[in-house]
């Protein structure tokens, strides 16, 4: 009886020293085997793994990819054009050795730090190297895989492969907006004016150009009346002349006819002239007589 009791706890010390050599590595994670806090072993295929006890233990950490946002930073571009850049990255631990001597038991904590401040730094020298323009265009992307090359070489150094770097905001220092609104309406309303001035040069151009056709039209069309009206008379000047040769006294007759159809309209009562003037010759029927 004494002897079972005896037995009992050291078979359950040897159960429990079996079941503590025993360690499970899942496929979402790596593993590493310390004895001592020097590491022993890497293990980074999913299965079941051995151990001593007591003398050593497991560190695990995370396989898969991991992200980190980047605290907002202020750049300043090549056109001194302050802007607040907010970014993100996607990570994750390559080399689980390199990573462990590079960060010790901080772990993830310390490595986010340093990936932090990598890629702080990095974004300040690519975005600091183009204008505000580029930043704010299409080529945004290629500026972040710029930063992305960049940080690569230096977190490699840790055991951690950075897999992509995204700009999620890039504005104007609260500061600034103001003033940056300002200039860019005044530099809007100097392209307004300047469009409203050449629109009205050319509207000027176009009257001018109209005001001299009208001119020349009108013109032509005075020169070319003139000389219709000048062929005009020139004929009817012919036909008189043609009509006192055929027969003068009857010229006379008929121009006696039309100055008395003139001078005797409503409002002529009134004419002084000799008796004996030729204009009654035609009205004296009794002396022609």
């Amino acid at each position: 009886m004494n002897r079972a009791t005896l037995l009992l706890p050291i078979l359950v010390l040897a159960i429990a020293g079996a079941l503590s050599a025993i360690f499970i590595v899942d496929e979402r994670e790596k593993a590493l085997v310390l004895q001592f806090g020097q590491i022993k072993a890497v293990r980074e295929e999913p299965g079941l793994y051995f151990k001593l006890p007591i003398i050593q233990e497991v560190v695990r950490y995370d396989d898969r990819i991991l992200g980190l946002d980047v605290d907002p930073l202020e750049i300043t571009p090549l056109d001194d054009r302050r802007l607040v850049v907010d970014a993100f990255a996607r990570y994750r631990i390559a080399d689980v050795r390199r990573f462990r001597q590079a960060v010790g038991a901080s772990g993830v904590t310390l490595a986010e730090n340093r990936i932090d401040t990598i890629l702080r730094a990095q974004t300040r020298e690519v975005l600091g190297s183009v204008t505000s323009s580029e930043i704010l265009s299409a080529d945004r992307a290629a500026l972040a895989a710029s930063i992305r090359d960049a940080s690569r070489f230096e977190a490699n150094s840790l055991g951690v492969e950075i897999i992509d770097v995204r700009l999620k905001r890039t504005d104007l220092p609260e500061q600034n907006l103001d003033a940056t609104f300002a200039r860019m309406r005044a530099e809007r309303e100097r392209e307004a004016a300047d469009e409203v001035a050449r629109g009205n040069e050319a509207a000027q151009r176009v009257r001018a150009q109209a005001d001299r056709t009208k001119v020349e039209l009108v013109s032509d069309s005075q020169r070319q009346a003139e000389i219709i009206r000048g062929e005009a008379d020139a004929e009817r000047n012919a036909i008189f002349a043609q009509a006192y040769g055929a027969d003068p006294e009857f010229f006379d007759f008929y121009r006696s006819l039309a100055a008395y159809r003139q001078s005797l309209l409503e409002g002529n009562s009134t004419m002084v002239m000799a008796p004996d003037s030729e204009f009654f010759d035609y009205l004296k029927s009794a002396e022609r007589k």
